[in-house]
């Protein structure tokens, strides 16, 4: 049996399920159930894709236990925690760990990441000799360049994305896919910043005025599995007085990341 498992950032669980449902090779779709996989497994409910949902301990034993020489293909998909890039080296440490656990029961396994504070460009020379029958891959484009974050990877790659943020440089712009659009609150951490949510309010709109944001960019990533986009942008770009523009994203990394994975680890 040969099992990819998916290490990622739960900012980008609608580009696992596209990936879930464009590949009808996968025998078995496996979530590690912890505190990040609820809304991903709400949405593989919602869209029929067939799942099972398991402990990172049950998959241990059952992975202990497994003497599955089949040719059954299975997909493990593991999400941590939003805002682990605000501090580089916890998110380093933690996706170090979380591959060590991973990978007894992985043939091989794909994170969902980019350089993310320059803390996981090394990840896969990291890895080489410790995991040699594990290989880990990391969101490269296609001049095999790691992407700069969740955003570059959905822009298409590092040169697509500095002409996109040299393109809105004139003003502050926040880049929003339909993940971002219902996550912007634990990113600028409004209901962290005081007491009182109306004072919170008025520091991050002057902090917007002193650095000069003043927009947001709608980026559709032509992914429907997170409701209410539109929605959800325009009630944050009306709470800052944002004006809204749209930007063009696709699924192309994603794609070309985990063929390329899944070619090495299934031949």
């Amino acid at each position: 049996m040969t099992v990819m498992s998916i290490l990622s950032c739960k900012i980008l669980e609608d580009e696992i399920l596209w990936v879930l449902e464009n590949d009808p090779s996968i025998d078995e779709i496996i979530v590690v159930e912890n505190e990040n996989s609820g809304d991903i497994l709400d949405k593989m409910g919602k869209c029929g894709c067939r799942h099972k949902a398991l402990s990172l301990d049950e998959i241990s034993k059952l992975s202990q236990n497994d003497g599955d020489e089949s040719e059954n293909y299975t997909l493990l998909v593991c999400l941590l925690e939003l805002g682990l890039h605000e501090w580089p080296e916890k998110l380093k440490t933690k996706v170090y760990e979380t591959i060590e656990m991973l990978a007894p029961c992985s043939s091989g396994i794909l994170l969902f990441y980019g350089l993310c504070g320059n803390v996981l460009g090394n990840v896969e020379e990291d890895f080489a000799s410790h995991l040699p029958d594990c290989p880990v891959r990391i969101l490269k484009d296609n001049s095999r360049k790691v992407v700069d974050d969740c955003i570059g990877a959905t822009l298409g790659g590092t040169e697509q994305y500095l002409k996109v943020l040299k393109s809105v440089s004139d003003v502050g712009t926040y880049l929003f896919t339909p993940m971002f659009s219902i996550a912007w609150n634990e990113f600028v951490h409004l209901d962290k910043l005081h007491k009182d949510p109306e004072k919170a309010l008025k520091m991050m709109k002057k902090t917007h005025e002193i650095t000069g944001y003043g927009r947001v960019a709608k980026l559709n990533t032509g992914l429907s599995y997170t409701e209410n986009f539109d929605d959800n942008i325009r009630e944050f770009a009306d709470t800052f007085g944002f004006e809204v523009m749209e930007l063009e994203g696709n699924q192309e990394i994603f794609d070309k990341c985990y063929r390329e994975l899944k070619t090495e680890i299934c031949t």
